[in-house]
């Protein structure tokens, strides 16, 4: 037992979360019967519950135990020599971490669940039977820390291509009066290692996509990252390709010995400790096949509509708009413009047991627990339009049709809306209005566009200024008119992006969506009615208050999140100013 543990709690840990935090006898007896039910720990249950929060039993352990807590923990709180000794599973599985060893010879080790005394002697069996000092963090944070000190970065990743070359060189002389079974090759450890640390290395620099692009005398390795490509890693050997591929197919679940045809397929990882789809294409180039692989995280952490940048007023008519019983909602924009995330945040707001919801997508990107979730596949004749029919069979309260493509599938949808069932789907243009022209142009009477439609949510995401390089300026009266403001007399703050460490020097930090709610009123719904076009529409409805893309990116110019250069390259000249 360590140093730490040595003396017994003096409180029960729900006594002192009951005093803490006013923890309810109700609340601890519905978490405890949680508890008989499905094993695990009580302070689980109660957090799962939502009694309390992971910091709230982090301050009540730390009083109950009398241990320090570590708010936060990072690469250079830890030695390294320590690391060595103790394995990523090991530390990962347990949740534990060793941080540093005292004069004395004590080591301090950061732990979630104290109370889990195996471990811990099993750690210190690892270090020549040494005391361990306990420090309490959360999971979420011990298991960053692990990630990161454990990381293997650009460094690692050519290190472990080194070692792959080596040892496919060592195969091929080994075999070099056979032909090489790229299967057998693929199963190597070294292709293993190095394809795991091109993904880990991928999550920790938040990218969206991996590219592996193989050329004449070399592969290329490149992460989207902010909707821009960059290339993380110096060029693997192109001896590398044909088993890195077979290896990333085996994952997917794709036929290796097929290499004319491009093949799609979809792999299932936990990678840093969250869950990943992963969206996998290949296809055949002159020198091999290109692979994209897509991360998607099946976290619901990213499904809330107040982190995904809409202003106050937007919000609240899209919380209204969400909860009711029948009509459609539409989401337009481009491809990669965030439509499906900003969807299941909505889905993800209003999901609850009394409401049945069913999706249709082609392909299903984002797990939601309580969802119903249908793909599309053309091949077995499970279209949008034939799988909505059936949807609508199975008395749902709320459809999301993953994108309207077709007149049939448009006609469809606004007969489910017009039959009491509230529908969101996706359309690809350029702005709110123009996809009531679109669905005319399909072939839908304006009647019943009018009659059916109740919003359409143009977007777009634009990259949110680093804030630690980013650089104050007073913007001149044209560059103010540029994104569609009224130059002002009062002085102006904008902010322009610069480049460092923190952000690739890329001087951006993350995206934001910019918006453009139209809410379709008694007047908007004549015009629709009458088929006027669309550029009126949207006269009409800016002067009924709809903030328009260029205006609502102005917005976060004015409030620093966003620079010019972005707002005015994801939107277009609106020929107009506004004052905000």
């Amino acid at each position: 037992m360590s140093q730490a543990l040595s003396q017994a709690p003096s409180l029960d840990l729900a006594e002192i979360l009951q005093r803490n935090v006013g923890l309810s006898n109700e609340q601890l007896a519905e978490a405890r019967q949680e508890q008989a039910e499905s094993g695990g720990r009580l302070v689980d249950a109660l957090v799962t519950a939502g009694h309390v929060t992971p910091d709230q039993v982090l301050e009540a352990l730390s009083q109950q135990l009398r241990l320090p807590i570590r708010p936060q923990l990072g690469r250079e709180d830890v030695d390294e020599a320590l690391i060595e000794r103790v394995p990523i599973a090991f530390a990962k599985t347990h949740l534990i971490l060793p941080l540093g060893r005292e004069p004395r010879g004590t080591v301090r080790v950061a732990v979630v669940d104290p109370l889990a005394t195996a471990p811990l002697d099993d750690l210190r069996l690892l270090f020549d039977g040494a005391e361990l000092s306990l420090e309490l963090t959360t999971q979420r944070t011990l298991i960053g820390a692990i990630n990161d000190v454990y990381d293997r970065g650009p460094t690692a990743t050519d290190a472990l291509a080194e070692d792959a070359v080596d040892d496919l060189d060592a195969l091929a002389e080994e075999i070099s009066h056979e032909p090489q079974d790229l299967l057998e090759a693929a199963d190597e450890s070294p292709i293993i290692k190095l394809v795991n640390s091109l993904l880990q290395h991928a999550v920790k620099e938040r990218a969206s996509d991996v590219h592996l692009e193989p050329f004449e005398r070399e592969v290329r390795v490149r992460f989207r990252i902010d909707d821009v490509l960059y290339e993380p890693i110096k060029p693997l050997s192109r001896a590398l390709m044909a088993s890195i591929v077979s290896r990333i197919k085996i994952m997917g679940g794709l036929n290796i010995a097929e290499k004319r045809l491009p093949q799609d397929g979809r792999i299932r990882l936990k990678i840093a400790g969250r869950d990943y789809d992963v969206r996998l294409s290949t296809v055949p180039i002159a020198h091999g096949e290109r692979v994209v692989m897509r991360l998607l995280p099946r976290s619901q952490e990213m499904l809330d509509l107040e982190t995904l940048g809409f202003g106050e007023r937007q919000l609240l008519a899209l919380a209204r708009l969400i909860t009711r019983p029948n009509g459609i909602v539409l989401v337009t924009g481009p491809t990669g413009s965030g439509k499906t995330t900003t969807l299941y945040a909505a889905l993800n707001r209003i999901n609850a047991t009394d409401k049945n919801i069913i999706t249709i997508e082609d392909p299903v990107e984002i797990q939601l627990r309580g969802v119903s979730q249908i793909e599309v596949n053309p091949k077995i004749g499970l279209t949008f339009a034939g799988g909505l029919r059936s949807v609508l069979r199975q008395d749902p309260n709320v459809v999301l049709v993953g994108e309207i493509r077709d007149l049939e599938t448009a006609e469809i949808a606004i007969q489910a809306s017009l039959t009491g069932h509230l529908v969101f789907s996706t359309l690809h243009t350029n702005d709110a209005p123009s996809s009531i022209t679109r669905l005319v142009d399909m072939g839908v009477e304006p009647f019943l566009v009018g009659s059916s439609l109740v919003a359409v949510l143009a977007q777009r995401l634009v990259r949110v200024l680093c804030l630690e390089c980013r650089q104050a300026y007073a913007p001149s009266p044209e560059e103010q008119r540029e994104i569609g403001l009224t130059p002002s007399e009062r002085t102006l703050r904008f902010y322009r992006a610069e480049g460092c460490s923190a952000c690739n020097y890329s001087g951006y930090r993350g995206r934001v969506g910019i918006f453009e709610l139209m809410l379709i009123d008694d007047d908007i719904r004549a015009l629709v009615t009458q088929n006027i076009d669309s550029k009126t529409i949207k006269q009409k409805a800016v002067s009924k208050g709809m903030r328009t893309l260029r205006v609502d990116g102005a917005a976060k110019v004015l409030q620093g999140i966003t620079s010019v250069a972005e707002v005015l390259r994801a939107t277009e000249d609106e020929g107009a100013v506004a004052q905000i």
